[in-house]
């Protein structure tokens, strides 16, 4: 990383259009707000739109995990779930030519549906919970049945950012974490209640260059008295101005406007993972890594590699004010992406 620096993000109030009537984006749209405000009236730049609505509930024994996503050639409905005891790990991806059936709206609230004969998603937001209902009768030669309630306190604070790579590159990106969860997973005859987890959205709306990396990384828990959830980026914001980097504190946001490091081991990704701020000692965190999960595509013009981490948090971070909290051991994960799409 070259010259780090704390940055002037501006902060958003008011509703806006993420995109002028010719498919540019707005110049008022840049910045990042506490709640959703963006319109994303994504339009032309053929092949370069890309959408999604991923969804993550870490609980207890297990974390589960529910995405539909439109690349603008190519949509893809996946599903995973991970059982932290027995390490026991299925996923079920299926992917449509140019996005049929994949209906994704244009605000973080709008809601999200796939129904096909293999694989059956909703994403049904209500006054104060999204509803995630996710069923497949062959999920690895096991019937599925997700049927969850990830519910948004009164007044919780999420952090909206758009990333301006250019007047016709850019991203904007919903991060909301330490949302309380209720409902099951059932996967053959075996029951998962969700008891204590928390879930994540991360939802995306952009216009994205071909080639591009980063890293991810989230976690939600307790750290004494206090709920605190962490979302922190790095590579594919640099040079930009803006940064996807936040802490939600007993669901205040703190913006942390500098740069991460990420430190990690391409070799071996599950050594443990180092991650602090570029210019302070803002964030100092290790996610000690207990499982891998390596995802990829190679066709044609579309090449996807990612390695996510799941495992336990540790370290310590600062709000706003300067109070420190200190992480022990809080699920979480952080990614390598590598794609080009």
């Amino acid at each position: 990383m070259t010259n780090p620096k704390i940055y002037e993000e501006p902060e958003l109030t008011e509703p806006v259009d993420m995109c002028l009537p010719g498919g540019r984006l707005n110049p008022d749209a840049v910045g990042w707000s506490r709640y959703p405000l963006h319109h994303c009236n994504l339009s032309g730049s053929p092949l370069r739109k890309k959408r999604w609505n991923y969804w993550a509930i870490a609980a207890d024994q297990f974390l589960f995990s529910a995405t539909l996503s439109d690349i603008d050639y190519l949509g893809l409905a996946f599903a995973y779930f991970l059982d932290f005891e027995t390490k026991e790990f299925r996923e079920l991806t299926v992917t449509r030519p140019f996005g049929r059936g994949i209906e994704l709206g244009s605000y973080v609230n709008s809601d999200t549906c796939f129904d096909d004969s293999s694989l059956k998603m909703a994403f049904t937001n209500k006054d104060s919970f999204t509803a995630i209902q996710v069923e497949s009768p062959d999920f690895q030669g096991e019937k599925l049945t997700a049927d969850l309630r990830v519910y948004t306190p009164p007044g919780h604070q999420t952090l909206n950012v758009t990333i301006p790579w250019s007047n016709r590159r850019f991203q904007f990106t919903s991060k909301q974490n330490t949302l309380p969860v209720e409902g099951t997973v059932k996967i053959g005859d075996k029951e998962y209640r969700v008891d204590g987890g928390y879930g994540c959205l991360d939802f995306g709306r952009g216009i994205w260059p071909y080639s591009i990396s980063w890293n991810w990384a989230s976690t939600s828990g307790k750290s004494g008295d206090h709920l605190v959830g962490l979302n922190f980026g790095a590579g594919w914001t640099e040079g930009t101005g803006m940064n996807e980097n936040g802490i939600c504190i007993d669901g205040r946001l703190s913006k942390i406007s500098e740069d991460l490091i990420f430190t990690f081991d391409p070799a071996d990704y599950m050594k443990p993972w180092k991650i602090h701020t570029a210019c302070s000692d803002r964030v100092s965190v290790t996610l000690t890594p207990f499982y891998e999960r390596v995802a990829g595509t190679n066709a044609l013009i579309l090449k996807s590699e990612m390695h996510q981490l799941i495992g336990y948090f540790s370290g310590k971070v600062k709000d706003d004010e300067g109070n420190t909290y200190t992480l022990d051991n809080l699920t979480g994960w952080a990614e390598y992406h590598l794609a080009r799409w």
